[in-house]
């Protein structure tokens, strides 16, 4: 059978009412840049070039794409760079959460636009890569996803430091007193010492690591450090693949993330100790493909599946460790009993190939096996209960074992804005059996759902030497933070769930072996309250612009805080 597929310049022509004067007005302009005929009748590869001088994780994107259009070339078909949103953590204001949509439609639509067979996806910091994947997933061209890597360790007084699980750590003991302004300094300038994203398990490393389970990357792409040659050579080794499902057209990111990949995906995140954000993440990244993600069944792979990988902040080691001992394949070959293998991957086999091709590192203390796991069970768990009636998420891997059942007194902030100003007051009226409670910080009420939910410890707790407590909220915490932190309380207070009714010095209850988390009132105090509550102002609303369409259209944290005009339906 003849293949009738418009390819290369000819794919979506611009309207003009004249097909043959739309593909003759593009080859004339794109002349302009110097193609010959044989370069515009390639198959075309699109290029995102997420670089900015604000995203410092992205710092060795120029690099990658030119790695990128080496492979493609040295495989027939022709790279054509385009730019898209780039988002930095660190540098997105309210929070890059808020922007993560705006960046899906953004790369969606220019995929959609401009002439491409295949598309090469290159991200890095948390949100550009869930974006990503989500774009892709809507427009189903074949794409293959390029993490930008993590960044090398940094060292100060011959210790080991990790941007940013060791910023919360140093940070927390300059509050404290600890560390005075000058050493502190001196620290902000050694915790990120490359181009890169944050060398330990937070949310860039674990959504590199499922993008790679899920298929859509090249073996051993989640982990190979940004500075290596080894992040460029797979760099190459994408392009050069990308070229060749621009001439196969296959495989399709709808043919990748299915039921078993995605199942996949969550044993691997259960496994790594990954951050609570790739969840949020993951879900919308299945919601686009159709497929639901089912929060009680996540738990339960949680109960089944023992963290194995020891890297901080559930361990002790870094990214790069985890990639000198296997990466990701040596870690699936521990997890293959409980795996799919048949899942497809993108470099053409499935990812049981990918596991039966994992190196074999002696000696190494990075990637455990089941008789001897890091942690039990999971890293993460979901609880319900008269806060939570659709869940709330805390990840138990980096908790306190002696908090992970526990009742105590709330403490209630209003705000992010709230907090701030009353966390550190003298007078503030708090113990450190208390529980910290924030809320109007989901994704309506801050809006974007930022990642305050790592409460600080109230100063004059952490002078005495308290590190930890129970603190819960509707916000999201940064995958590199430590402590026993309830997250994703669904419906957000914004949205009428209960967590706005909660007064200070009511008992709260959470406790993890059984799932549950409590605010200790009778239904009957439950239904005043809230009842009391309805059509109350509690914030500001959106009345233009991008934030009202967030405003609008955002869906709550166990549907992927996707805008619900996005979802495919399964």
């Amino acid at each position: 059978m003849n293949d009738t597929r418009e390819r290369g310049l000819r794919k979506g022509l611009t309207s003009y009412g004249d097909a043959g004067f739309s593909l003759f007005l593009r080859k004339a302009f794109i002349k302009a840049s110097g193609y010959s005929e044989d370069a515009l009748d390639r198959p075309i590869v699109g290029v995102t070039n997420t670089f900015s001088d604000y995203n410092p994780c992205h710092g060795n994107v120029p690099d990658l794409i030119e790695s990128v259009k080496r492979g493609v070339m040295l495989a027939g078909g022709l790279p054509m760079v385009f730019p898209t949103i780039s988002i930095g953590e660190s540098f997105a204001h309210p929070t890059s959460m808020f922007l993560r949509n705006l960046m899906a439609m953004d790369t969606e639509e220019m995929i959609r636009a401009q002439p491409m067979d295949a598309v090469v996806l290159i991200g890095g910091c948390d949100k550009t890569l869930p974006a990503q994947v989500m774009a892709a997933a809507s427009t189903n061209l074949p794409a293959i996803v390029v993490p930008t890597g993590p960044m090398v360790v940094g060292h100060h007084k011959g210790e080991v430091l990790g941007a940013c699980t060791d910023c919360r750590r140093l940070w927390g003991q300059h509050r404290a007193g600890a560390i005075d302004v000058a050493e502190i300094e001196l620290i902000s300038g050694r915790l990120a010492p490359s181009v890169g994203t944050c060398m330990v398990m937070g949310t860039a490393s674990t959504m590199a690591c499922l993008i790679e389970a899920l298929g859509l990357a090249l073996p051993m792409s989640a982990t190979a450090p940004a500075t290596h040659a080894d992040r460029r050579r797979i760099a190459e080794a994408s392009g050069k693949r990308a070229a060749e499902m621009a001439m196969y057209d296959a495989p399709k990111p709808g043919e990748l993330i299915t039921q078993a990949s995605v199942r996949n995906a969550m044993i691997v995140l259960q496994a790594i100790g990954g951050s609570t954000n790739a969840l949020i993440h993951l879900t919308a990244i299945a919601g686009r493909a159709g497929v639901k993600i089912d929060l009680e069944a996540f738990d339960q792979l949680g109960r089944e599946t023992p963290v194995l990988l020891n890297l901080k902040p559930s361990g002790t080691h870094y990214m790069e460790h985890f990639h000198h001992a296997g990466g990701m394949p040596a870690l699936m070959r521990e997890l293959a009993g409980l795996l799919d293998l048949r899942a497809p991957s993108v470099f053409g086999g499935c990812i049981g190939d990918a596991i039966a091709r994992a190196e074999t590192v002696t000696g190494q203390d990075v990637i455990r096996n089941f008789a001897s796991p890091l942690k039990r069970e999971g890293a993460m768990a979901v609880l319900y209960g008269n806060l939570a009636p659709r869940g709330a998420v805390i990840k138990q891997s980096a908790a306190s074992p002696n908090l992970m059942r526990h009742t105590g007194r709330a403490v209630v902030f209003d705000s992010v804005e709230d907090m701030v100003a009353r966390i550190d007051l003298p007078d503030l009226d708090v113990h450190a059996e208390d529980v910290l409670v924030l809320r109007n910080a989901g994704p309506k009420g801050a809006p974007g759902m930022p990642e305050a939910g790592y409460l600080p410890i109230p100063l004059k707790l952490a002078r005495q030497g308290v590190k930890d407590m129970v603190r819960i909220s509707d916000a999201r915490m940064s995958g590199t933070a430590f402590g026993t932190i309830v997250l994703h309380i669904t419906p957000e207070s914004a949205a009428g769930g209960p967590l706005a009714i909660v007064e200070t010095g009511d008992r709260i209850l959470v406790d993890v072996e059984a799932r549950r988390i409590e605010v200790l009132i009778d239904d009957a105090e439950m239904q005043s309250r809230l009842a009391a509550r309805k059509g109350l102002p509690n914030r500001k609303i959106a009345l233009r612009g991008y934030a009202k369409l967030f405003e609008d259209c955002v869906l709550q944290a166990d549907q992927g805080c996707d805008f619900n005009f996005l979802l495919r339906e399964g």
